[in-house]
């Protein structure tokens, strides 16, 4: 069947009717109980099972993946989508490496992107020994990144390469909160189950590191046990809190491993690296000035740059306005109990961005929302929680400062990127512990201050 419908734009053309009529068709007959299939549209991403009404729907507004031309998780089976595809169809026909690639792993295409983003300054220009000799690293990690996408999971293997599969296997391990001892015990299975010759690692830890060069990582950050001071920058080479009223240590000894263990790890995921990877994908690149170059400017409020807030700052600082690719982000956090026993006390604390540029229907999905900060606990910081947004804050001043030269995809250029940190969404006991004003007592509420009307209960007073 012709699926040149998919590439259309206008999503209401009789063209485009048509095919999705006919997608609807092929899947409805392999439809599972409940009629629930994954949608393939541009938001689900073939990520979520949904009613076959809702499916519809959700392809003539938001479209159908481009590149989802074999519908495998539709009732499809390969030949019959490669007929469809290329017109003809033999007994003995096999998926060539291309088509492979096309179909299940898009992971050379991420690599390209990642390139032009990791190795931008040197577009167009001569690149000085300097410049060279700081892009060796770089390079190295590329190598090795392009080298596990372009190798085979097994000799012959057709459907993953060793990075996709370690990808999918690392993406298993999150959603299904496995363990590190038991992804060690499946690789150690994978390994004897795969024909000879597979190239899968024999440890989390290598997967790790591999993780780490794709700009998946964080940074270990030592933390007073009693939240008084981070173990970073002139406090990284002590070994007792500088506070001079806690003088805590740093380290629990244990005699059983005879290694240091700090008391409190605060994991921090940088996020000038992340801002920068939404300009190296087109899609996303353009998207970024959505808020400018596309929404609809009548008075109404559909997204955050229509308030009052967004265009006074806009005024203020006319020099970051006039770029609508400057990021402005929101930041949001909460406690929750991260062992899913409300009997056992214990309070962590994650710090989330999310990038307002982007249109309103992606800004709050879950691929773009950043988690910067883990805070630990079991206690709640309360109001030392400025102690572990040092580095969040540091970060974003220097974005605010000085910027980050970033690669647009989009426009095929570099430019400048800066960062604004906008407002906090909180509930009002997070939004004291984060201002630092007390929600509670005569002066509760910041909105009215001094003018709360307020008055205090006496004992057995109602």
């Amino acid at each position: 069947m012709e699926r040149s419908w998919m590439k259309l734009r206008d999503h209401f053309c009789l063209e485009y009717a048509e095919g999705v009529r006919e997608f609807m068709r092929v899947t409805t007959q392999h439809a599972g109980s409940g009629n629930r299939v994954r949608c393939p549209c541009k938001n689900c991403k073939n990520c979520y099972f949904r009613q076959l009404l809702e499916v519809k729907r959700h392809l003539l507004l938001y479209g159908i993946l481009e590149d989802y031309t074999c519908w495998i998780h539709h009732g499809e089976t390969i030949q019959v989508a490669d007929h469809n595809l290329a017109g003809e169809k033999t007994n003995n026909q096999h998926i060539s490496d291309d088509q492979g690639d096309n179909i299940y792993n898009d992971i050379p295409e991420l690599l390209e992107d990642l390139q032009r983003g990791t190795f931008a300054e040197s577009f167009g220009e001569t690149s000085t020994d300097q410049n060279t000799s700081g892009n060796e690293g770089e390079v190295e990690k590329f190598a090795r990144l392009l080298n596990d996408a372009n190798q085979e999971l097994y000799p012959g293997c057709l459907k993953y390469s060793k990075l996709s599969f370690l990808l999918k296997m690392v993406h298993a391990k999150s959603m299904g909160n496995c363990s590190n001892k038991a992804f060690d015990m499946m690789l150690t299975l994978f390994k004897s189950a795969l024909p000879e010759g597979e190239t899968l690692p024999k440890l989390y830890y290598d997967v790790k590191k591999l993780l780490r060069d794709l700009g998946l990582g964080y940074i270990k950050i030592d933390a007073c046990q009693n939240d008084c001071a981070l173990f970073w920058k002139e406090h990284e080479n002590l070994d007792r809190c500088p506070n001079p009223n806690c003088q805590a240590p740093r380290w629990k000894y244990s005699a059983l491993k005879r290694k240091t263990i700090p008391h409190k790890v605060l994991r921090y995921f940088p996020v000038k690296a992340r801002l920068q990877r939404l300009f190296m994908f087109k899609e996303t690149s353009e998207d970024m000035r959505w808020h400018q170059e596309k929404r609809v400017q009548d008075g109404v409020i559909r997204h955050p740059a229509d308030a009052i807030a967004w265009q006074e700052f806009d005024k203020e600082h006319d020099w970051f306005a006039q770029d609508p690719r400057n990021v402005r982000v929101g930041l949001a956090s909460d406690g929750f109990n991260p062992f899913g026993n409300m009997s056992t006390t214990y309070s962590m604390w994650p710090v989330f961005l999310i990038p307002y540029n982007l249109p309103p229907w992606k800004c709050m999905k879950e691929p773009f929302i950043m988690l910067s900060l883990l805070i630990p606990g079991k206690d709640s910081p309360g109001n030392e929680i400025d102690i572990y947004l040092r580095p969040l804050v540091d970060e974003l001043k220097e974005l605010w400062l000085e910027g980050v030269e970033t690669y647009d995809s989009y426009k095929d250029e570099k430019f400048r990127l800066h960062a604004i940190l906008l407002w906090t969404i909180n509930d009002f006991p997070a939004y004291g512990m984060l201002s630092g004003w007390s929600t509670k007592g005569k002066l509760a509420c910041p909105i009215c201050n001094k003018d709360t009307c307020s008055f205090t209960l006496k004992n057995g007073q109602k």
